[in-house]
């Protein structure tokens, strides 16, 4: 979806041509998996962050096409809503000092970024959803001027044969409301994770980022508030699945698969299995025909930046041009430090790293319902979520994390030869959120305990103790 295209008005014609590729281009790429010509080598690591754009009032400010021109920077990009910016960072190897490595360069974009928006009288906040957001404030006038989106929405809204999206969330408080157009999602900001993995591994890995992602989640957990609501310690997940609530093939609303999953199973052979259902049961959003060589895959990669797995496979290519399988974790939100974030990086690379080079592997253990559940599980109530583990364990996450997960994740930063410095600030960091029982979700409901519901002070609170760069777990309020 990162893709600009060329129109937002398609024929039958485009739809049918557009499948004929997608089907072709999935077919090579299965050829191509079977045959060991994905690429291998060491695994690598990626990022992409987005962030708020607030005026000095501490409320959204619709100005990225104005930023991005001032901005002129490759690694800082477009957003759905003109309030949001994407940041990015380079794939390295993981190893050695990677994390202290990837968190300069976002400090260094970050600084970059601020410079420019303080010149526009701006902020910015990385946050899961912006305390300050009101509904009113997410209609199209606020989308980014990009084809894509206006694509996007119109599409959507075909599949749903006009009927309004209906945002129903249950936790602390009971939100519930209707939407006419897709900027809901732009609510939801990500931090996500890219993981390079060699094709041969690349199904153990897989499974390994579903199994963390309960703890990954949890970890995380930055978003509790909505339109001044007290839901989900991790709201950004029932948000981003209600936003865009389209299904498979068996109909718009009642389709057996949602564009935004966890997921339907664990894989079993190749990460193939993914795209193969991604062209079996989702109708084509976006049909751009394009004449690139079908080795590009811009069928099949296009199609997929349209359908959101919490844990999406990616094709990419390496320098000399081959082909390679790429994970994007895309469950933990912005923020809120930069500290924060690199620390809940390194947790999800060991731990991936560990599960994935278990000689039995894990998966076997838990079943694939069982893993979902511990998913939204801990998106809802955050460290303090009853889960099931590995060898039958149950407890909160919390307590698994501190029994034997974090060593996990540890062990796993050994096996990718990460530095032991590194290993022990990073996970320093993790281990004294766990210890506290304070991440972003928890600190700000004790701000509003103390002070009331005033989400713009709550923006302005978080952004002053965000820029200081102190991890989370030392926050006071």
């Amino acid at each position: 979806m990162g893709q600009e295209i060329r129109t937002h008005d398609f024929t039958d014609d485009d739809f049918e041509a557009f499948r004929r590729r997608l089907r072709d281009e999935t077919e090579l790429l299965a050829r191509l998996a079977a045959e060991g010509g994905m690429a291998e080598g060491w695994p690598t690591a990626g990022f992409e962050l987005e962030v708020w754009l607030v005026d000095r009032h501490w409320r959204p400010a619709a100005i990225n096409e104005r930023f991005l021109e001032k901005m002129q920077n490759p690694l800082v990009t477009h957003e759905l809503s003109r309030y949001n910016l994407e940041l990015n960072g380079a794939h390295l190897p993981l190893r050695e000092d990677l994390f202290s490595a990837m968190s300069a360069e976002l400090d260094e974009t970050l600084a970059a970024s601020r410079r420019v928006a303080e010149s526009m009288a701006a902020e910015l906040v990385c946050i899961g959803i912006l305390p300050s957001l009101e509904p009113e404030m997410l209609d199209l006038e606020a989308m980014s001027r990009l084809e894509r989106y206006r694509a996007l929405n119109e599409q959507v809204f075909r599949l749903r044969e006009g009927r309004p999206l209906l945002l129903d969330i249950v936790g602390h408080d009971h939100l519930r409301r209707e939407h006419h157009d897709v900027m809901l999602e732009a609510a939801a900001t990500s931090f996500q994770l890219h993981l390079q993995v060699p094709a041969s591994r690349a199904v153990r890995f897989y499974n390994a980022s579903l199994l963390a992602s309960a703890y990954t989640v949890a970890l995380g957990a930055n978003s509790p508030w909505l339109f001044g609501f007290d839901l989900w310690d991790e709201t950004r997940i029932p948000l981003f699945e209600q936003s865009v609530d389209v299904g498979g093939y068996a109909g718009a609303r009642g389709g057996p698969l949602r564009r935004v999953t966890f997921g339907s199973g664990y894989l079993r052979d190749s990460l193939v299995e993914c795209f193969r259902e991604n062209e079996e049961h989702f109708p084509v959003l976006l049909p751009m025909v394009s004449d690139d060589d079908p080795l590009q895959f811009s069928h099949l990669r296009l199609h997929n930046g349209t359908i959101w797995r919490w844990n999406r496979p990616l094709v990419g290519f390496d320098g000399d041009g081959r082909p390679h399988l790429r994970i994007e974790h895309r469950v933990m939100p912005g923020g809120p430090t930069v500290e924060d974030m690199f620390a809940n990086a390194a947790f999800y690379y060991g731990l991936v790293a560990w599960l994935a080079d278990m000689r039995d592997p894990p998966e076997a253990q838990l079943p694939f319902s069982q893993v979902r559940d511990n998913f939204y599980l801990a998106a809802r109530h955050g460290l303090q979520a009853q889960i099931r583990w590995l060898d039958g364990q149950r407890g909160t996450v919390a307590a698994l994390l501190e029994r034997e997960v974090l060593a996990m994740a540890r062990a796993g930063l050994r096996l990718l030869e990460v530095a032991p410095e590194e290993i022990r600030r990073f996970m320093g960091v993790v281990e004294a959120r766990v210890r506290t029982g304070q991440d972003g979700a928890a600190w700000q409901r004790r701000w509003v305990a103390k002070h009331g519901r005033e989400m713009v002070a709550l923006t302005a609170a978080y952004a002053e103790r965000q820029w200081r760069g102190e991890p989370v777990h030392g926050w006071d309020v």
